[in-house]
């Protein structure tokens, strides 16, 4: 049985209509009206596709693609092979990812379940014109689900949680305690607004503290498959606008992260840590708890900052140290080990 694909394409789209799209200028001698069907790589693409190239590494690729079109840098425009049509821009990437949604506009979400069948939804809750609550979805007493907003099968929004205009929450994903955004997407299996890990510790056994906190999702947010958000002890914890969170993510409560950061695939933030604006979080990092991370910080993947990082620094090793002094101690252990064993080979 031949397979029809998971995303329906749509096109297909002239040059003119992708430059358009995209940001990106024709060259001169380029026919507008020239049509592409589909969005493939370099090393895959036909005379009726188009492509991109931002990075110098696959040169190769672009010399030998069959592609008609292909979104390259202005200073890499002379390498596009004859036949190919080079539309020229500073970001490549980014007129892909726009190019791919004109492409594919249905691939942001998941195809909608035949919406309100199953779904249990309380009387109290507040569902605007243009929502969609796919089967087996629980929405609570007092919840609100802003227009255009879909809520997939399975997922529960808890009592007087507000969902805000055009957001996705994927399927069996649990909301509680929290207030989000517009236009945020929270993909499968997500947990947002559980107590925070809060207990007075004693001889006598450990109290658990009430966790009376929010989950604020600002904007634009992505949240990953997995990940896990704990509302606040008293104070809100707070996912800053257009930040984009990987799948198997854990933040404790009361972390504050800014506007615009990217936290990879199993990453620990602890609670009460603030990041600043911009801030990267590679996989596998982490921090200690009641630290500052600036504005525009980077922390390498498997890294763990005990203190605080100032704007702007790029951090790596545990405990996490400026970059260049973390790669200079470990070229003095490497050499330590080499000295090491030829001296026991002596």
């Amino acid at each position: 049985m031949q397979h029809r694909g998971f995303f329906d394409r749509a096109g297909p789209f002239t040059l003119a209509q992708i430059a358009e799209a995209t940001g990106a200028s024709l060259p001169e001698g380029a026919e507008p009206t020239q049509t592409v069907h589909d969005v493939k790589p370099l090393s895959e693409a036909g005379r009726n596709d188009i492509s991109f190239l931002d990075n110098r590494k696959y040169l190769p690729q672009l010399e030998a693609t069959s592609a008609g079109a292909c979104l390259i840098l202005p200073a890499l425009a002379d390498r596009v092979p004859p036949g190919t049509v080079g539309l020229t821009t500073k970001t490549p990437y980014h007129g892909f990812a726009l190019a791919l949604r004109a492409f594919y506009p249905d691939a942001l979400w998941p195809r909608a379940a035949r919406p309100d069948a199953g779904a249990l939804i309380d009387p109290t809750a507040q569902i605007e014109d243009g929502a969609i609550i796919e089967p087996g979805a629980v929405i609570g007493a007092q919840a609100a689900i802003g227009k255009g907003s879909r809520i997939a099968a399975g997922a529960v929004i808890g009592y007087r949680v507000h969902i805000g205009r055009e957001c996705y929450i994927g399927a069996c994903t649990t909301i509680a305690h929290a207030l989000v955004g517009d236009r945020v997407i929270i993909h499968t299996g997500a947990r947002i607004g559980q107590d925070g890990f809060g207990f007075a510790m004693g001889p006598q056994g450990h109290l658990k503290v009430p966790q009376i906190g929010r989950v604020i999702v600002q904007d634009d947010v992505e949240i990953g498959a997995n990940t896990t958000i704990d509302r606040g002890a008293l104070k809100d914890t707070v996912i800053g606008e257009g930040t984009k969170i990987d799948n198997l993510v854990q933040i404790g409560h009361n972390v504050i992260i800014g506007r615009h950061c990217v936290i990879v695939a199993h990453t620990g933030i602890s609670g009460s840590t603030e990041l600043g604006d911009f801030v990267v979080m590679g996989g596998q990092s982490g921090t200690v708890g009641h630290i500052k991370i600036g504005t525009g910080a980077q922390i390498a993947g498997a890294s763990h900052p005990k203190d605080n990082v100032p704007a702007g620094a790029r951090y790596g090793g545990t405990p996490a140290k400026p970059l260049r002094e973390w790669a200079r101690e470990l070229g003095v252990v490497a050499q330590l080990a080499r000295r090491g064993t030829k001296e026991g080979g002596q």
